[in-house]
């Protein structure tokens, strides 16, 4: 009798163990099939490619971006970016030797040299010493130079200094802003593109210390000479139109540039050549701004005047303020470097499938070694075996988030770091392989639970425990 129903395959058409697609899963097989097709793959490479392109392209201006905003909208990390030139060797230098030459310029040695010639005449010194008292003149100014530069130094390198330094650059901080963005309140004053920061604080106490040691010239220093210059080019003022879009793109430039970065890896029709496409493209884009970042070093250094400020203080002034932006460059360097040797190692090559399998029977190993002495993870390392892509994905977001909010490149602390993804990936490939029956290398197959092994007792003419036949 027929049965009603749909007709099943015939034993040749179906091979055992396998039945034939329902309409559902055939209409997924045929989207799955049509749309890997070499028309719609050369789209997505095309689509990929220049969603990419634009990413890498924004790359290095969202990284100025996030740092002309912090700088020019924060004053406290404006201070603490600029912190350290109070104790930098050379600034140090280059307003000691300033102060020191505006108090010595105060004393006329010739004048003093005058006057001691008309004493020795007075008093009936020989001709020839009278005479020769204006060879004192060098010999005089030296000893007055080294003495000033001693005083003048001692108050520089002082904590009082570096006070006074971090309070006139709070205060210049919106000259800075209206230099670098042409915007600010028009009463600050700047001199065409000069920032000036007035160190009064320092000058009274040289004056002070000065004067107690006997040179009251030095109470007469000019009040111009109360202020140094921290910033002077006029290259600075070109670049003006530039910071000020960056300052109001610092926000959302870089949102825009992750989220065209994951577009284009999400088109790629491989996401994992995708992802390597984003890391090689952004560092590369990252080592160019590194040379950028140099060029532009020389061409400021080459546009400060000789007589304004000492180029070791110029340098000095510029490599301070543009530390974290370039900080943040290798940062991100770091990361592209990270993601392009992540995805190498998830790839077929024959090194990366060598290295995944030596990870992979050294921590199974192990685990496994752990259940077998007791230490078994149950449930909770079956859970991780079964969404060990997410921790893994995880484990490694948070590596990278670390590095960015560090923001620190040097060798040692990148190293640091990914000792860290590394030690943390290796626990849960362990506590994963723990929550597994370990498996006996003789027999290949899983070890029983003791606690629910039953011993079946040998039945009469059972195969257990039979004599061998008799012949």
């Amino acid at each position: 009798m027929a049965t009603s129903g749909t007709p099943g395959p015939s034993s040749s058409e179906c091979p055992e163990g396998r039945r034939p697609l329902t309409a559902a899963e055939r209409a997924e097989y045929e989207r799955l099939r049509t749309g890997t097709g070499p028309q719609n793959r050369r789209l997505r490479i095309i689509g990929a490619s220049l969603v990419l392109l634009l990413a890498f392209l924004l790359a290095p201006l969202s990284v100025i971006a996030v740092w002309a905003h912090s700088e020019v909208s924060d004053t406290e990390r404006y201070v603490q970016t600029v912190a350290p030139l109070a104790t930098d060797p050379a600034v140090q230098h280059a307003v000691t030797d300033r102060l020191t030459n505006r108090v010595v310029s105060n004393v006329d040695v010739g004048q003093v040299t005058a006057a001691l010639a008309d004493a020795l005449a007075r008093n009936g010194a020989p001709p020839i010493v009278v005479d020769h008292t204006h060879a004192l003149a060098g010999p005089l100014k030296d000893a007055l130079t080294s003495a000033v530069h001693r005083v003048v130094e001692g108050v520089v390198t002082s904590d009082l200094f570096a006070q006074t330094w971090q309070n006139a650059n709070r205060r210049a901080h919106a000259a800075v802003v209206k230099v670098l963005t042409g915007e600010g309140n028009s009463a600050i004053q700047t001199e065409g593109d000069t920032v000036v920061l007035d160190i009064g604080t320092v000058v009274d106490k040289v004056q002070q210390r000065l004067v107690d040691a006997g040179f009251r010239r030095a109470a007469k220093i000019p009040d111009a000479d109360r202020q140094i210059v921290l910033l002077k080019s006029d290259e600075l003022g070109k670049a003006q139109n530039v910071m000020r879009l960056l300052k109001i793109l610092g926000r959302w430039l870089p949102l825009v540039a992750i989220v065209l970065a994951g577009l284009g890896v999400w088109l790629a029709p491989s996401h994992r050549a995708g992802l390597m496409a984003a890391g090689i493209g952004v560092g590369v884009m990252m080592a160019v701004l590194l040379v950028g970042l140099a060029f532009v070093r020389q061409r400021y250094l080459d546009s400060v005047p000789p007589g304004t400020q000492p180029q070791a203080a110029a340098a000095a002034i510029y490599d301070t303020l543009v530390r974290f932006l370039r900080n943040s460059t290798r940062t991100v360097l770091v990361i592209a470097i990270i993601t392009v040797l992540a995805g190498y190692l998830y790839g077929p090559g024959r090194g990366a499938r060598a290295i995944r399998t030596g990870s992979s029977s050294a921590t199974t190993a192990i685990g496994r070694a752990l259940a077998r002495t007791g230490l078994r993870t149950g449930a909770a390392g079956r859970w991780l075996q079964t969404h060990q892509r997410w921790t893994t994905g995880l484990v490694i977001g948070a590596g990278v988030l670390a590095l960015v909010l560090y923001n620190d490149s040097a060798p040692a602390s990148v190293a640091f770091i990914l000792c860290i993804v590394i030690v943390a990936l290796a626990l849960l490939a362990i506590l994963a392989a723990a929550g597994t029956q370990p498996t006996p290398a003789k027999y290949g197959g899983p070890l029983p639970d003791t606690d629910t092994i039953q011993t079946t007792p040998n039945r009469p003419g059972g195969s257990r425990n039979r004599p061998p036949d008799s012949t």
